[in-house]
């Protein structure tokens, strides 16, 4: 978890970083007391935020999470408003990730932006005129199906994009971490499989720039923007020239950037 106060909205204070917690109980009350130890004695006004899965319509739980199964389907909006008497609004943490790399990173001065994160999962964002594009159920582009027939990796646990090209796929299939994997060829291939994933998600959102984030990207030995590039621009054929495809900038800290932008545009805070 990453918490961070502000009393203004183009920064942070200094940001606190922490594990969270597999029990749900334990992380309201943890991040409840972050809150409060942040707040140094002001007024907490409003509280904006992202959580890593898939929420509901009323964003208020989360509906699934494979590494938080304790949180599924929990009153989480519901505990922090009364733990703290604020109003609280949540998102996707891709989502939210992607908001701030629209508005502040990699993103800014592109009109429609394709935010995909590629770490222990694949996630990911649609945001147009630096706001989040409505959905119903948000986006998940890692669940999309790249190889039907599992025949470009009979290895990979299912067809999917997260299944292929994800830390927590890598390694499963490789039986090491992947910043132990030096092989340039190996990498090659995984920018490869995640050029075919970029291709679909440029297809349904027509973006004018796709921004790659996590670990698999910003940290190397992994992934090589330029190589999803240059594997885009060999695949993509019906446009005459492919999205820009560019290296998020923001960090560990782009959720928090993403909130900035959420604050102003939700209307719950003043500068």
């Amino acid at each position: 978890m990453r918490v961070a106060a502000t009393e203004v909205l183009n920064g942070f204070e200094e940001p606190v970083i922490l594990d969270t917690p597999q029990s749900f109980d334990e992380g309201v009350r943890v991040l409840t007391e972050t809150a409060r130890s942040l707040a140094k004695g002001r007024a907490i006004q409003s509280m904006v935020g992202g959580l890593p899965g898939p929420v509901n319509r009323e964003h208020s739980a989360l509906e699934n999470a494979p590494h938080l199964q304790d949180w599924i389907g929990k009153p989480f909006k519901l505990q922090l408003e009364t733990a703290l008497n604020v109003s609280v609004h949540m998102e996707n943490d891709s989502a939210m990730v992607g908001l701030g790399e629209a508005n502040f990173g990699a993103g800014r001065g592109f009109s429609t932006v394709a935010y995909i994160t590629v770490s222990t999962g694949v996630g990911g964002t649609r945001i147009v005129q630096g706001r989040l594009d409505s959905s119903t159920k948000g986006y998940e582009p890692g669940h999309q199906i790249i190889d039907f027939g599992r025949t470009l990796c009979p290895e990979c646990k299912s067809g999917s994009l997260e299944d292929h090209v994800s830390g927590t796929a890598v390694k499963e299939r490789m039986g090491k971490e992947p910043n132990e994997i030096t092989d340039s060829a190996f990498w090659d291939e995984i920018a490869r499989w995640l050029a075919v994933g970029v291709m679909n998600t440029t297809l349904h959102w027509t973006p004018d720039v796709v921004v790659l984030g996590g670990s698999m990207i910003v940290k190397q030995p992994g992934v090589d923007v330029s190589r999803v590039a240059h594997h885009l621009a060999d695949i993509l054929t019906i446009y005459p020239t492919p999205p820009a495809v560019k290296a998020a900038e923001l960090g560990a800290l782009g959720g928090l950037y993403g909130a900035l932008a959420l604050l102003e545009q939700v209307g719950i805070a003043t500068p």
